[in-house]
């Protein structure tokens, strides 16, 4: 039996958009294990792909807030005598740093397909082209196609852990959101604070929720994101108080709840291709990242963005412009944007 092995660890967009790979990866291989190198945290976003035989959580660093592990970090010999001891294949390597080429190598495996990225070229037995205009999950399949393998579809997808929605279920009830109320996740957090709208946008858009269109805010996050909804100061007591569950629900719990509302609004983030993952519609706000690469995928999605020269900068050189991308969109913007979605619904 051919043992594949799949490299995309960290971050939870990145993760989720892998799926379209692993689904057409299966496709050509049906009889192979398949193996995939995930982060702690954001590899729970794709634990019930069916696509994957197992999964491997790759943790060597605390850098990230959103990527801790539970325990002792490991090194990264430990995962190249691991992974050595597996004796993969094949290793296609959608991450695109030196260090995930440098591991496979090290692990001896023998097929090794990759972005030629990082200068790591001379690490992989087939380099490919990573194309910086195309969507991040066409990049990964283009992978399969400079490997001769059929790419049959490009759609989004994934699955509810049952636990997970028991546990939503569970918590909607104590907190008394009820199915025939409307709901809406609003996310004002991001990895990276340059891609954050104004809180007192997102005060103003919680507030109209709220007061105008009888809609149940729900906040989702890790335990460090809590404080900053709690602190959110509103201008009078809303009819509908959002609920905070920042730090009582995981990332997979987090996908459940995603599920069960009927719109997500928030920062260019993980959290809006969780949403896109499972249909819930979004509306995005975009600001200094490639557009064309990381927009959230989904026919009925509503995605606002400036039209500035200074776009996209992808954070690698310092903003003159004080925020100029994110500052140029309009509260009225996200108040039509919320019209719509909610007419289209019928709700």
């Amino acid at each position: 039996m051919k043992k594949i092995l799949v490299v995309r660890y960290r971050f939870i967009g990145d993760t989720i958009l892998s799926i379209p790979f692993l689904r057409n990866l299966r496709y050509n291989y049906p009889d192979a294990q398949i193996d995939m190198l995930v982060s702690p945290n954001s590899g729970e976003v794709v634990e019930e792909c069916p696509y994957v035989n197992n999964f491997i959580y790759f943790d060597t660093t605390r850098k990230h807030k959103y990527e801790n592990g539970e325990g002792k970090r490991k090194s990264l010999f430990y995962y190249i005598k691991l992974l050595r001891k597996e004796k993969y294949d094949k290793a296609y390597i959608l991450k695109r740093s030196f260090s995930s080429a440098f591991l496979c190598f090290m692990a001896g495996i023998k097929e090794r397909i990759g972005f030629d990225t990082e200068n790591r070229g001379f690490l992989l037995t087939k380099k490919v082209k990573y194309n910086l205009d195309s969507h991040e999950s066409q990049c990964f399949l283009d992978v399969l196609r400079a490997d001769s393998l059929n790419v049959k579809d490009d759609y989004l997808e994934n699955w509810i852990n049952p636990e997970s929605e028991t546990k939503v279920k569970n918590l909607f009830e104590k907190y008394n959101i009820g199915n025939n109320i409307k709901k809406a996740v609003v996310n004002i957090t991001a990895t990276n604070d340059w891609k954050v709208w104004d809180r007192k946008n997102y005060i103003q858009i919680i507030e109209y929720l709220s007061e105008i269109k009888g809609v149940q805010v729900i906040f989702i996050g890790a335990e460090c994101d809590k404080e900053k909804y709690d602190t959110l100061k509103y201008s009078k007591k809303l009819k509908l108080e959002p609920v905070n569950l920042c730090g009582l629900v995981s990332i997979k719990d987090s996908l459940a709840v995603i599920k069960n509302v009927d719109i997500m609004i928030g920062n260019d983030s993980g959290t809006l291709h969780m949403a896109s993952s499972v249909n819930t519609r979004v509306i995005g706000l975009y600001g200094p990242m490639p557009f064309n690469k990381w927009y959230a995928l989904g026919e009925n999605n509503i995605l606002l963005k400036a039209d500035l020269d200074c776009i996209p900068c992808s954070l690698k050189r310092k903003c003159h412009n004080n925020k100029a991308c994110m500052k140029e969109i309009k509260t009225d913007d996200v108040k039509k944007a919320i019209d719509s979605v909610f007419c289209e619904m019928k709700i």
